[in-house]
């Protein structure tokens, strides 16, 4: 088991000025692999005082300077994508080939965009008499979740550090060994020392801090929709600029004449893929009334493709959920489906019979679900697919709308101008039509309880930035 006791704070790592470690869990054995820095507010100061002392003569660094070193921190993170699929299966328990494909390759991908954007990206524009500067947004603060650790750290930390500003980074206390993984690949990119900090720790205790400092600019926080508003809170007494990418409960509507077995397949896949622990997961899945029990007797079927298993085997398409407390959550969740009345048609609340150890759940099918009932409101982040039966078009459109968030979701139709029009009337940031790809340089965010600002491409960049007028 490794034991660490430092924190990278201004170019270097530093002991902690923490406390009792936190220990990472292995979700699949349930063993300890590893002890961490529970961090302090000390650290954080620290931390926040070396970003600030970096954040002029790093904002006033041309485009051309800050591409040098995020090129070297791209081709570290290639040099490294087997190390780190390895530490995210450890320490998340995503399967090694959801790992390698995903969980390191996706991050990768999202570098290297934003190599490609700063190196076009016009930091001035001539408006009238004015010339429009778009200067960097100061010290930021990126505190990131563990469904997708590394992903989440480049979404962040990259564009910040492309726009100029300097960073303090607080991951998940769940997957911090990719974050200590990445501050490494930082560390040997050869940025300037206080432009990168990471601080390890629990949320309620550096997380707050980070948050709520006086010297940061900018919190851009991914997580749960409650500890978001905490943090919007914060950050308006505070009057600092804040990006909030939070919870979901993702409708996927299948239009009458589309393709149903494909659409109820795909959604199979984008609900149990990574456990189920992702924000945009279509959760919901609406069928017409005529085509119900079709769709029911598919998606049971689909369900059988996604037996939890042992992620280190390259056969395993879902492996655990992340923690204890998170097994709690889903199995909580899914018997609180049945006691108001939904029909199980695949898995269940019970442990997988031949897994007696590791945070596994069964994936699981609910139908007879009702648009007021709890597993159609709240976000379960589980493997857990509910399917609700609409009326008509009108219908579909008021359940899918009818919860507090808005952050992804799909439609479904043979004619492609209908998905579009009625993709266009759903409250919600990023929509797939027909099954569409995931794309990197697309904004993604949400509308209502999911969130505020945008991540990825040129939208997130400019989350990072901040303008000023010349008047001639």
């Amino acid at each position: 088991m490794q034991q660490y006791a430092d924190q990278y704070i201004d170019g270097a790592w530093r002991p902690s000025l923490g406390g009792t470690p936190l220990e990472v869990v292995n979700p699949a054995t349930e063993q300890v692999i590893a002890t961490v820095p529970a961090g302090t507010p000390a650290d954080i100061d620290a931390a926040v005082a070396a970003a600030r002392a970096a954040a002029r003569a790093w904002g006033a660094t041309s485009r051309e300077e800050r591409l040098m070193p995020l090129t070297r921190l791209r081709d570290g993170l290639a040099a490294r994508q087997q190390e780190i699929a390895e530490t995210v299966l450890a320490e998340q328990g995503s399967p090694i080939g959801f790992a390698t494909a995903v969980q390191a390759g996706l991050p990768l991908v999202v570098a290297s965009s934003y190599l490609e954007i700063l190196a076009g990206y016009e930091f001035q524009e001539r408006v009238g008499n004015s010339t429009v500067f778009a200067e960097p947004a100061g010290v930021v603060a990126a505190i990131t979740p563990w469904n997708y650790p590394l992903h989440q750290i480049v979404a962040k930390v990259v564009p910040a550090l492309a726009a100029g500003c300097t960073v303090v980074l607080k991951p998940a206390e769940d997957t911090p060994l990719v974050a200590r993984l990445f501050a490494e690949i930082v560390a040997a990119a050869g940025f300037p020392d206080g432009v990168f900090n990471l601080v390890t720790g629990l949320g309620t205790v550096v997380g707050a801090a980070l948050a709520a400092h006086p010297e940061v600019d900018l919190i851009s926080f991914t997580g749960s929709t409650a500890v978001g508003r905490a943090i919007g809170e914060v950050a308006g007494r505070g009057v600092k600029r804040v990006a909030l990418e939070l919870g979901g409960k993702s409708a996927n509507v299948v239009l009458p004449g589309a393709d149903l077995a494909r659409a109820v397949n795909v959604n199979a896949a984008n609900v149990f893929v990574n456990s189920g622990q992702t924000c945009t997961a279509w959760t919901r899945l609406l069928v017409h009334q005529d085509q119900y029990e079709e769709a029911v007797a598919l998606a049971a079927k689909a369900a059988a493709k996604y037996q939890a298993g042992d992620p280190t085997s390259a056969e395993t398409r879902m492996g655990p959920v992340v923690s204890a407390k998170q097994r709690a959550r889903v199995r909580g969740y899914i018997e609180g489906g049945l006691a108001q009345g939904a029909r199980l048609v695949a898995g269940g609340a019970e442990a997988p019979a031949d897994l007696p150890n590791g945070y596994y759940v069964q994936p699981t099918v609910l139908a007879d679900v009702t648009p007021e009932m709890t597993v159609a409101q709240e976000e379960i982040f589980g493997p857990v697919l509910s399917i609700l039966a609409y009326r008509d078009e009108e219908h579909a459109v008021e359940i899918a709308n009818g919860t507090e968030y808005g952050l992804a979701g799909a439609v479904w139709a043979a004619d492609e101008a209908r998905a579009v029009a009625f993709a266009r009337r759903l409250d919600a940031g990023q929509l797939d039509i027909n099954g569409g790809r995931f794309n990197p340089l697309a904004p993604f965010g949400g509308y209502k309880a999911s969130g505020v600002g945008r991540e990825l491409g040129r939208h997130g960049l400019e989350e990072f930035l901040q303008t000023k007028a010349l008047q001639f």
